[in-house]
């Protein structure tokens, strides 16, 4: 089967391709790299001719409301575009756990890509994932200063690589529409993550302040809210193969 993934060189895409190498599919990547450019569509239709299905996980990073509105409503509209002239049969696409609960420039952006899948013409499942367990040093890395200020709030993250199976697994399958949302296997603290993610090496020791924000975040805003799959690697279990690799480098 030609599956074609959208953001294929990236943290999730990546592993997607991977996955589906494995299971004997042939994906075909989407990016720049390939001559593909979701922003202005060129290369897309060329790109999706004889695909049965698209896997969408690009992204931008941005916490911008502007950046993340212009990325995913223009690459959103092209995508869906092409795909309804190739005649692909199901678009999978990524989105976040509570972003329609918490307030933030980003999460509009994948709010409006969600709008976009939802009110297209190509049947559809949109899989909502928890924070990936690479976010606490994501954010470290984002916050300057000589003191981190970490928002309060409980996450319960997961490994983006069972999110990658996951999406294999619907990308096989027949459209959801809305998908059970995937999530990790324990709440964790941001807080808490943030120092963890320090003491165990590969990011800028420094203290960390906690940081109320009033709003759905810390009322477990990016919590899920039902029955869904869940992963199996723990936080702990993720910064142990930090260590593991930090050490083998």
């Amino acid at each position: 089967m030609k599956i074609a993934v959208a953001g294929g060189t990236g943290l999730a895409g990546r592993l997607v391709v991977e996955v589906l190498r494995t299971r004997g599919h042939a994906p075909v990547v989407l990016s720049r790299g390939q001559g593909v450019d979701l922003l202005n569509g060129s290369g897309l239709d060329a790109a999706l001719t004889g695909a049965e299905t698209v896997v969408d996980v690009s992204n931008v990073t941005t916490m911008r409301r502007s950046v993340a509105m212009n990325f995913f409503d223009t690459a959103g509209r092209h995508l869906v575009g092409a795909a309804e002239r190739a005649g692909v049969r199901h678009l999978v696409t990524l989105s976040i756990v509570g972003i329609d609960r918490v307030k933030n420039p980003y999460y509009a952006g994948k709010l409006r890509q969600e709008e976009i899948v939802r009110g297209g013409p190509v049947p559809w499942t949109v899989l909502r994932a928890t924070q990936f367990h690479d976010f606490a040093g994501q954010l470290l890395s984002s916050l300057p200063g000589p003191i981190a200020t970490v928002p309060m709030g409980r996450l319960q993250p997961v490994a983006v690589r069972e999110v990658a199976e996951a999406l294999a697994d619907l990308a096989l399958g027949s459209p959801q529409g809305m998908a059970p949302e995937i999530a990790g296997p324990r709440v964790e603290s941001l807080v808490d993550m943030a120092r963890r993610r320090i003491a165990a090496g590969g990011v800028r020791r420094r203290p960390v302040l906690p940081l109320y924000l009033p709003g759905g975040m810390n009322s477990g805003g990016l919590l899920p809210t039902g029955p869904g799959p869940r992963g199996t690697q723990t936080f702990t279990d993720w910064l142990g193969e930090q260590r593991t690799t930090a050490r083998n480098d």
